[in-house]
Formats: structure tokens, sequence, C-alpha cells
């Protein structure tokens, strides 16, 4: 795969009745060393003119998120395991717990899919159960799906 990739990150949370998608899709970088997939790409967040840098560490039962920046976070979905780190945002920090129930990863020549799905704590209490998609596309092959009815 091409260097330059676009990142798309896809969400469910399920809590309290309710289920969120969130979907971002951002310009970034590709890497593979060993078979571990490697995503770098900023995140604007508003409010604040300085982006957040993300590195995506991708390996067959494992996903590392790192944050840096006005967001700062060192994430870890492994599938079996629960992950604790200090989440910090402009206005504070908190405790972030994930415990991880499935990683699940595809590689093919000009695509990268990771899916997880984890219990999120916040704080010591569970906030939702989630699931996450990574998909890493080569930038000059993608095209924004348009929703048909």
């Amino acid at each position: 795969m091409t260097k330059e990739v676009m990142v798309t990150l896809s969400g469910l949370q399920l809590g309290d009745g309710e289920n969120e998608v969130i979907e971002t899709v951002h310009i970034g970088e590709y890497y593979e060393k060993d078979g571990t997939h490697y995503l770098f790409f900023d995140e604007l967040i508003e409010g604040n003119a300085r982006p957040v840098r993300n590195m995506l560490k991708i390996a067959p039962q494992k996903l590392e998120v790192r944050k840096r920046g006005p967001v700062s976070a060192e994430l870890v979905f492994e599938e079996g395991a629960v992950n604790e780190t200090a989440y910090s945002i402009p206005y504070g920090s908190f405790l972030v717990a994930v415990r991880t129930t499935g990683v699940r990863l595809s590689v093919e020549e000009e695509k990268v899919e990771l899916n997880a799905s984890y219990e999120l704590i916040v704080n010591g209490e569970h906030c939702s159960d989630c699931d996450i998609r990574v998909v890493a596309e080569p930038r000059h092959s993608y095209r924004l799906q348009r929703e048909t009815r």
C-alpha cells in the first residue's frame, strides 16, 4: 500500500438504550514493518488551533492508539485484556479503561481494516459497550460513498 492514505474511523457506542455512531475521515500516512501496521494522522478539535497527532499501531490481536497535543492518551485494545490510561483534554484528565472482547485484523494489498469490540469504563464506572473500525486505503483510490435511500 502507498504511504499516503485515507484513514476512516467508525465507532458505535451502546449505552443507556441509545446507539451513537461516529465516523471521521483523515488524510494520513501508512507504514508497515515486520507485520505491524502504523497510521499517523492529525485531528482537529473544536476550540483548538493546534491539532491532535494520532499514531495507531495495528497488529493481529492488538490496537494501540497514541494521542499527543491538546488531547493526550495511550489506549490499548488487546483481546481479553483490560488496559487503563489517563485521558487528558484541555479541561482536565480522567481515568479511562477499555476491556477488549475482540480484535479482528484484515490485510489486503490496498486496504488494512481492524475491528475491535470493547467495554468503556470511565473513572471506574461502566460507560458503554463499543465497537471501533479502522480502515486505511490509498488516498488516490478513496471515494466518498453516498448513502442511497
